[in-house]
Formats: structure tokens, C-alpha cells, sequence
């Protein structure tokens, strides 16, 4: 039977307070109990609901006081010199969307963090800078302009720039709302300096092949082994791919970071994707659950998300709700675009909790508010 979406049908609460109730209700709450039906119409949704709201980071704005922090604090005093960007509706938990956090981080060049590691998983979309690099359990990774970078959880981690470079800037995405929610996040400072186990890029070297992984080589870790994505072989792949693939009517030409060993994705509670809009592609509106954060690593474009347009170009950071009605579009007819994004899909995934809906009016396009 299809829902109606309203509490004025058969199986929604209905019941009407009168004195008798009133009192019965102060006893439960005297014992640390409560009436469901109380509650029920609010914790029992007829479909998902979201507690974000769908927000655009302009770089341009931000940048000039992300730098500015470079001059104001070290990063041993801050621990980590990051901007965070947080939702209009997620300040208690500092999240961007849902049960994800993202910041913007610089480093200049000969400066290093203290290697430390936290339960919460992170990741890396590299923005501007040359000479950065990553330690991730004595694996040093060196990343360049939109290369995306894995730190799992539990990892001890660190990152600089070398004294040749040049001031790197990055976007942090991490899942520390949702560790923090589930009570389990930790923290920890490495005692001293954490020792290399392997040559510079060991491991992109090693797994990072077209198509092949070293047969010889034991991987029992539940993330994946390639710790950099490089933009210079994700971007030719993308390029390849439209030549033989029309793409998604609502992303275009989509692929997924994954874990070479298994397909999956990259951690265990974050995934991340890559698009390709091409020059002039209008998408379709769909919804679905599942919280992204997105950045504009090439060209410029706008979005619809819940009726509302946000219009993005080159390092430009924004959020789809989980739920929220959203499409993209290139606003180039002659260059295309292309969007980075995260999400906790894995989490929505693994719980068995994913579901979309289609957009069916106004041909597949939402009517702007």
C-alpha cells in the first residue's frame, strides 16, 4: 500500500492529551521512561529526512584567510591549521553535511605537522602548491594539484611541504561526526619521529599499475593500499571513458576511488568519486541517501539542490544533503567540468540504508524556486 505521507491515516500516532495522560506521561518521565507515541511521528519519518541544509563555500572568499592562518598560528600550536566549514544546521557537531566534517588546511614550505593518528578516517583533495607529501604508517606519498589522498583510521599520519616547495592547500574530509555520534573517536600524538618503512611513493608505485597489483605482496588491511589517486591518470581516464560511455543523465561521466584489491571503496566509512560534465551537459534532478561534500576541480558549472541554484567554479566547495533533490550542469559549451566529491556511502551501504528516487516532473529538471 502506498504511503500517503500523512499522520492522519491508519498506523500514525493520533492520540489526544488529556489530564489523565498528562500525569502518566510525568510518571514514566520520573522512571526514565517515556510513551512511544508520543515521539513516533518524529522519529519515524515517512521518508529520509535530513537535519542539513544544502550550503556553497566560495574559495575565493575564504581563501585569503586560510593563508592568513599561516601567519597567525604554527602548526605544532594549532595541531592541525585548518579552516573547517560547517553546515548552518550542523554547528553542535561541526559537520559540513550530515556526519561529515571538511576544512580547508595550508602548509608552507618547510613546515611539517606532528605525526598523530585519531579512530575518525580522513582524506585529502589536493588544491593548490607543490613539494606537499603524506606519512601514513611510515609510507611517505608526495601529492600533487588535485591528486586525492587516503589517511584510514587508526593510521599514524603527518604531513609538509619540502623546503623547495610551495605553499600547498588542501581539503581535509573526515568522518568525526559520525565516530564521535557512535562514541568511539580517539586521538593519540606520536612519541618522536615516525620512522619511514618504505622508499618515497612505495605503495602508488606498487598498486597504482593499469590494471595489475603485485602478486607477491600480502595486503590484510581493510582500506586500500593505494594511498594516492593521481589526477594525471584519473583525469585521461575519465576522458577515455566518454569516448565509449554516454554517462549517468544525472552526473555525467562518473567514477569511483576504490580499492584495487577489491573494487569497494577506498575506506571502510568514506567513499569518493570523481565526474566529468561535458561541455553543455544539463543532468537530471535525483535524491538519494547518502551526504556529499563536492569540489570544482575543473571548470565551472552550477547545481540545483532542493530547488535553490548554486553556482560553482574551480575550488569552489558545496554540500548535497542526503535526500535532497540535486542536478548538475556545465555552464561551458565548449569545456567541461569536473567535480570531486565524498560521501559516507560505504555507511549507508553497508547498513543495507541506500535508496533513490528519480525526479519525474518538468522533464527530469527541478522548477527553481
Amino acid at each position: 500500500m502506498e504511503n500517503k505521507y500523512s499522520d492522519d491515516v491508519i498506523g500514525r500516532a493520533r492520540v489526544q492529551d488529556t489530564p489523565e495522560l498528562e500525569a502518566y506521561y510525568k510518571e514514566l518521565e520520573g522512571l526514565g521512561a517515556g510513551a512511544l507515541w508520543t515521539v513516533a511521528n518524529d522519529i519515524e519519518p515517512w521518508e529520509p529526512r535530513t537535519s542539513s541544509v544544502p550550503m556553497l563555500w566560495k574559495y575565493e572568499n575564504l581563501r585569503e584567510l586560510v593563508l592568513k592562518s599561516s601567519d597567525l598560528v604554527t602548526p605544532e600550536q594549532a595541531g592541525r591549521r585548518v579552516v573547517y566549514l560547517v553546515n548552518d544546521k550542523r554547528k553542535d557537531v561541526s559537520a559540513a553535511v550530515g556526519w561529515l566534517y571538511t576544512g580547508i588546511q595550508v602548509t608552507r614550505p618547510g613546515e611539517s605537522t606532528s605525526a598523530h593518528r585519531h579512530r575518525a578516517s580522513a582524506l585529502r583533495f589536493i588544491m593548490e602548491g607543490e613539494g606537499g607529501y603524506t606519512v601514513v604508517d611510515g609510507n611517505k606519498v608526495t601529492f600533487e594539484v588535485n591528486d586525492f589522498v587516503i589517511t584510514p583510521n587508526s593510521a599514524w599520519h603527518e604531513h609538509g611541504v619540502a623546503e623547495n616547495g610551495k605553499t600547498c592547500v588542501w581539503q581535509d574530509g573526515l568522518d568525526i561526526p559520525l565516530v564521535n555520534a557512535l562514541e568511539a573517536n580517539d586521538y593519540a600524538v606520536y612519541d618522536g619521529k615516525q620512522p619511514l618503512q618504505a622508499p618515497t611513493n612505495y605503495l602508488p608505485l606498487s598498486y597504482g599499475g593499469a590494471g595489475i597489483i603485485p602478486a607477491d605482496k600480502v595486503w590484510d588491511k581493510p582500506y586500500s593500499p593505494l594511498f594516492k589517486y593521481s589526477w594525471k591518470q584519473v583525469y585521461p581516464a575519465l576522458l577515455e571513458a566518454t569516448k565509449v560511455n554516454e554517462g549517468s543523465t544525472f552526473d555525467g561521466i562518473i567514477m569511483q576511488y576504490s580499492n584495487p584489491l577489491t573494487g569497494g571503496h577506498v575506506m571502510q566509512t568514506m567513499g569518493a568519486s570523481m565526474q566529468l560534465l561535458p561541455a553543455g551537459f544539463k543532468g537530471k534532478a535525483h535524491k538519494h541517501t547518502g551526504s556529499f561534500v563536492y569540489q570544482c576541480a575543473k571548470g565551472s558549472g552550477y547545481s540545483i539542490i532542493n530547488g535553490k541554484r548554486f553556482d560553482w567554479k574551480e575550488r569552489d566547495i558545496f554540500c548535497v544533503p542526503s535526500w535532497a533533490w540535486h542536478e548538475h550542469h556545465n555552464a561551458s559549451n565548449t569545456e567541461d567540468a569536473c567535480l570531486f566529491s565524498f560521501n559516507d556511502l560505504p555507511v549507508i551501504e553497508g547498513l543495507g540504508l541506500y535508496q533513490e528516487r528519480v525526479y519525474s516532473d518538468n522533464n527530469g529538471n527541478q522548477i527553481l524556486e
